[in-house]
């Protein structure tokens, strides 16, 4: 378990990553609702990934009303996989040791 990215591993962050790699871009709401998290427990956890250069917050507007996009960055995309297969591989050993 020492290989596993800490920044994706935290349970909320992970959804997070793993409902963004599933779409090319989300904006907040979306991912508000998707994820189940709080405004903001979900701000506060975008703002650490975005931290990492995992994730690209754009703030715009559609009309009048504020928009904020998301989308995993390239190495972010990148940190995904790898964590995933990282974790089939530990899950694949664990279960083979059974």
């Amino acid at each position: 378990m020492n290989g596993l990215d800490r920044l994706i591993h935290e349970p909320a962050r992970l959804v997070v990553v793993a409902l963004l790699n599933s779409v090319q871009q989300a904006d907040f709401l979306w991912l508000l609702r998707e994820s189940g998290l709080s405004k903001g427990n979900l701000s506060s956890h975008l703002a650490k990934l975005e931290e990492g250069g995992y994730v690209q917050v754009e703030k715009t507007f559609r009309g009048k009303i504020p928009l904020t996009l998301l989308q995993l960055t390239p190495p972010g995309r990148a940190a995904f996989q790898a964590y995933r297969k990282s974790m089939t591989g530990l899950l694949a050993r664990r279960g083979a040791r059974r």
